[in-house]
């Protein structure tokens, strides 16, 4: 099969769109917040772990995003980003957005010119696995 060289144009998702379970979103996104949770200096095999929690959004709502080592240097509060291939992760009943070795997170190339809509925090919405019987 013969490579055009032609990329196809993703398609971005908006917040409200997210659901538990999905995966391969590309979001363009501003944040709101950005609040370290863990930093583990080297152990004896040299590895940094940093871990923070990043509030995000769009114009049509704001998610936590679990920023990983690296990712964390891109998520500072007021900065457009963009993410590729993200996916939903539940954490006690809610959803956290995170980006995984198989997506990129990076400074948008140009800032995003929305507000972000606070008022809808779709990682508040608790979510409750059910078994269906049939």
């Amino acid at each position: 099969m013969a490579d055009s060289g032609a990329r196809r144009q993703p398609s971005f998702t908006k917040v409200d769109q997210l659901r538990p379970g999905t995966h391969g979103h590309n979001l363009l996104l501003k944040v709101v917040d950005s609040k370290m949770v863990l930093q583990r200096g080297g152990g004896p095999q040299g590895r940094h772990m940093r871990i923070a929690e990043c509030l995000v959004g769009d114009e049509t709502g704001i998610i936590v995003f679990t920023a990983r080592n690296d990712q964390v240097d891109v998520m500072k509060a007021g900065a457009s980003v963009d993410l590729r291939n993200a996916k939903i992760d539940m954490f006690k009943g809610s959803m956290r957005l995170a980006v995984d070795k198989w997506g990129i997170v990076k400074a948008a190339e140009s800032p995003a010119d929305f507000t972000v809509k606070e008022d809808n925090n779709m990682s508040l919405i608790e979510f409750e696995l059910v078994t269906v019987v049939e």
